[in-house]
């Protein structure tokens, strides 16, 4: 028994098989109704002319609607063949059965279809959409744990990139690893999930998209000249450790002490003045410009600290109370100090008309460094006692008594850049660069730089440092703080660099030896001047403003 379509029936329309005559229908031969064709039952090739299937159909039709089971169903059916013997069964395909010709296939339990209540059921053909649940539709299935794994960290992701690692409480649990909420409810920095990488899949990656910086390269490593860009003849600078003979003053004006005299050389025009001569039986020891650069200190071999107007090149005044030479000064805003060799230091105010004001006795040799805090508030002096010592603007005794140097202490530089950072060098015996906190007295670092220290400077511009050295190399190094890497090593006196002054500007130095020249260097950069804040973002598109 075969299961064809109706308008297969077409292919057999030849003359032999349009000669037969019908056979009658038969139980086998049942014609029904399924899906809106029409399909018989039974051998096809008894169906070949359709002009005798149409004559049996009409007379079968009218015999079986007069019988009181047809006019109850509304079913024709052949003789024999009961109503409950046709029962429509679903196909699980459309069209499987016509396309399977080789295999019969029978129904069994066929019932007549009865009309009954709508309910919520499909068509063969055309599904009722009502009654599927599409939106619990992802729920039926339970996710694996590697496709789980992987909608988080696609989440976490995301996260990261639209609202920045400060995003939520995450924290960090190693570079390359998936975040993890973090215990610390106050955080103090911003925490990021790992080095930002050139290879990372982000998409944003910093901004990249809308931040210039990201795709400039890094800058070269800064170029400091090897030669200086001048030089000046200094004849009769003295060839003295413990003395301080050259000063940079803010109005661009330097100041030399040659011999018995000081002179005074700009820098904007070259001009050379001659300040002041001493006489025969006195010898300049020490220079030191105000901060307003408009007034100069001038320590003697006699002991006295004379101040000259620089301007006019007319004495101010005579100070005394030092017993022997006055070699090193210092100026805060209202006072100056004066060291001296014998082992104390004086506190002048040219307001009132006492020659100093205050005392301060704890070194137990010449005193030979001297610098004021950039707020004023502590000295540091150093010895030929190898003892750095820092005083407090208000005491007579000194705060802090550090002892780690082994020789003579004249290099002493406050840093600019972090308030209660101290810098000091040692002589010939010590060879080191120490860094000292001021607030509890510790040592931060130490360098041995292999030979005498003899002065130190902080840049204002940056984070450096320059020393000058004597013996045996006479060199002048400038340092990278806090690393303390060499940044350039400078070369060029035959003698010890004794003098060592800076530029107003920050980026020039002048270096003095015993060899009488003045050597000009440009070690520093210049001041950067504050960059506009670039305010880079998702949203920002790179927008720019100054603070």
């Amino acid at each position: 028994r075969l299961l064809i379509p109706i308008n297969i029936a077409t292919m057999y329309r030849s003359k032999s098989f349009s000669q037969r005559e019908p056979k009658p229908l038969e139980k086998k031969k049942a014609l029904f109704a399924s899906g809106g064709e029409a399909f018989f039952i039974g051998n096809p090739l008894s169906i070949a002319n359709p002009r005798s299937l149409k004559e049996a159909k009409r007379s079968n039709k009218t015999q079986k609607m007069d019988s009181p089971q047809a006019r109850k169903t509304g079913l024709n059916l052949p003789p024999g063949m009961s109503q409950t013997s046709l029962r429509l069964e679903t196909f699980s395909g459309s069209f499987r059965a016509a396309s399977n010709l080789g295999s019969p296939r029978t129904i069994s339990n066929l019932s007549s279809p009865s009309k009954s209540k709508s309910s919520m059921c499909s068509d063969r053909f055309i599904p009722c959409r009502s009654s599927s649940r599409l939106h619990t539709f992802g729920l039926i299935e339970k996710a694996s744990p590697v496709k789980e794994g992987g909608n988080e960290a696609y989440s976490r992701l995301l996260r990261l990139e639209l609202f920045g690692s400060d995003f939520g409480s995450f924290s960090p649990a190693g570079p390359g690893s998936p975040m993890s909420p973090s215990k610390n409810m106050l955080r103090f920095k911003t925490e990021v999930s790992g080095p930002n990488s050139p290879f990372s899949p982000s998409v944003l990656g910093n901004d990249s998209g809308f931040s210039s910086e990201t795709s400039t390269p890094p800058k070269p490593p800064r170029k400091v000249p090897k030669t200086p860009h001048k030089v000046l003849d200094a004849p009769s600078l003295q060839d003295d450790f413990y003395l301080n003979l050259v000063d940079w003053s803010s109005q661009n004006v330097l100041a030399v002490g040659l011999g018995t005299c000081v002179y005074l050389w700009s820098a904007s025009n070259s001009k050379v003045t001659k300040l002041c001569d001493l006489g025969p039986n006195d010898g300049v020891c020490s220079v030191q410009w105000t901060r307003e650069g408009s007034y100069i200190s001038i320590g003697t071999n006699f002991g006295q600290v004379q101040v000259w107007d620089g301007t006019q090149c007319k004495k101010v005044r005579t100070m005394a109370g030092h017993q022997t030479r006055t070699g090193v000064l210092a100026w805060n805003s209202r006072t100056l100090a004066s060291g001296s060799r014998d082992r104390n230091i004086l506190q002048h105010d040219l307001r009132v008309p006492n020659d100093f004001v205050g005392k301060l006795v704890g070194h137990k040799s010449e005193v030979c460094g001297l610098k004021w805090s950039n707020d004023d508030r502590e000295l540091a002096s150093g010895g030929n006692d190898n003892q750095l010592l820092v005083w407090n603007q208000h005491s007579q005794q000194p705060a802090l008594r550090l002892t780690e140097h082994t020789a003579a202490v004249k290099a002493i530089a406050w840093s600019p850049h972090q308030s209660g950072l101290l810098a000091s060098g040692g002589g010939t015996a010590d060879r080191c660069i120490r860094f000292w906190n001021t607030t509890n007295g510790h040592q931060l670092n130490s360098v041995d730089t292999g030979s005498q220290v003899c002065n130190l400077a902080w840049s204002k511009n940056v984070n450096e440092l320059v020393s000058t050295h004597g013996y045996s190399q006479n060199q002048i190094m400038v340092w990278k703080y806090p690393s303390m890497a060499k940044v350039a090593t400078l070369t060029g006196h035959s003698m010890r660099v004794l003098y060592l002054a800076m530029s107003p500007d920050g980026q020039t130095i002048v270096t003095g030896a015993g060899d009488e020249t003045l050597r000009f260097w440009n070690v520093f950069p210049s001041m950067k001047t504050p960059a506009p804040v670039k305010e880079t973002g998702l949203w920002s598109l790179g927008r720019t403003y100054i603070r």
